[in-house]
């Protein structure tokens, strides 16, 4: 994926959302910035297909050697797939968290959520901000 075509959450998800047949698909990851925050991470907890999510709230969890924190739905739907490779090597997120290291995919329940969401630049300025 192209960080420059992707939404971000304030929490530091990011969502790509593709138009199919059976309506829009998002991928759903978590940032490059994210996970230098975090540094090593020691394990991955993921929704199971068919898992409803709701944007804003916890769908999983990953744990680093610094802390545990919660994965956040940027939109609302139903889990239709799983990146379970990610559960066993946790690296994938860190080294490729915009292509390989994508964690679930959801079918939208509607497209309320994605208006909420920050374009590349935007998220960039906040990290910054956070930085300081």
């Amino acid at each position: 994926m192209n960080p420059d075509d992707l939404l971000y959450a304030e929490t530091h998800e990011w969502v790509h959302v593709d138009e199919t047949p059976d309506g829009k698909l998002a991928t759903v990851g978590i940032t490059a910035f994210a996970t230098e925050l975090l540094t090593d991470l020691v394990h991955i907890d993921l929704p199971a297909v068919g898992t409803a999510v709701e944007a804003g709230q916890p769908f999983g969890e990953v744990e680093s050697v610094k802390s545990v924190s919660d994965l956040n739905s940027p939109v609302d739907g139903e889990v239709v797939d799983v990146n379970d490779a990610v559960t066993e090597q946790l690296d994938t997120v860190s080294n490729d968290p915009f292509g390989k290291g994508w964690l679930i995919k959801v079918k939208l329940a509607g497209e309320a959520a994605l208006p909420n969401l920050m374009d590349r630049a935007a998220y960039e300025t906040q990290c910054r901000e956070q930085e300081e």
